[in-house]
């Protein structure tokens, strides 16, 4: 009876792991696909310390050794057509390269709890992405994250000393009342500088959370904390790419200032 118990119980602590880890069956079924698919950029396998994750480097025209970390939202992919895609290419023409990263993802059918146990897989690979372009010997790094890339990346400046020039939070949600999961409580702890970026038809959870993300970065005594608003424009900015692109370049320029 002991014995089975014992069993019982490791299967029970690897079930346990198992589903609070990234889909790594899922990440090669979109590595795989971007594989196949790519026209710009060159892929590069980082490692985060226990596993390899899928990033894609895309050179800027001229080289300015600056570079933008970008972080795609719930269960997709570094080269997503929507937001990361058209950031992580247009981005490049105007002088920053781009290392669009893989984020921890879970199956589709996945709820937003679920991804909180992911946070602490977050971090290794954020680092993993600094080190590479560090590596490579670029000087200057913003991070860019969209829905809950951006959850994710707050978090990692909450708890990290990252020396990055600032951050991109596009459609900052709060997703579940698991303060991990909060942009509104992770700016409360961040003096980096911030473009918090939404659109006038975003998701309820950004929308209603914007006076607390100002809040929070006032509580954080971020005197470099800006929130814009893309008027016309969904949580995935159909049709408004452009624009999106020229805010986003144009603050992280005035940061290399």
């Amino acid at each position: 009876m002991k014995l089975i118990s014992t069993i019982t119980t490791l299967i029970a602590l690897s079930f346990t792991f198992s589903v609070n880890a990234s889909d790594l069956a899922k990440e090669k079924r979109w590595a795989d696909s971007i594989e196949d698919t790519l026209m710009d950029g060159e892929i590069i396998w980082l490692n985060d310390g226990k596993n390899e994750f899928l990033s894609i480097m895309t050179e800027a025209e001229e080289d300015q050794q600056r570079a933008a970390i970008i972080m795609h939202g719930t269960g997709i992919h570094p080269d997503w057509k929507q937001v990361i895609s058209p950031l992580r290419i247009g981005l490049t023409e105007h002088g920053w390269h781009t290392l669009s990263i893989q984020m921890p993802i879970l199956p589709n059918d996945a709820e937003y709890p679920e991804y909180a146990p992911l946070y602490v897989e977050v971090a290794p690979r954020i680092n993993a992405a600094i080190k590479q372009l560090k590596a490579d010997g670029i000087k200057k790094i913003v991070l860019i994250g969209h829905s809950q890339g951006s959850a994710m990346a707050t978090y990692y400046l909450s708890k990290n000393k990252a020396n990055v020039l600032g951050f991109v939070g596009i459609g900052m949600p709060d997703l579940h009342d698991d303060v991990r999961m909060m942009p509104s409580e992770s700016l409360k702890k961040i003096t980096t500088p911030v473009l918090d970026i939404y659109a006038s038809d975003d998701l309820k959870s950004v929308l209603d959370n914007s006076e607390k993300r100002m809040a929070a970065a006032e509580k954080a005594g971020n005197q470099h904390y800006a929130q814009l608003v893309i008027k016309n424009a969904g949580h995935f900015f159909e049709g408004k790419d452009d624009e999106l692109l020229r805010w986003v370049a144009d603050w992280m320029g005035r940061l290399d200032q």
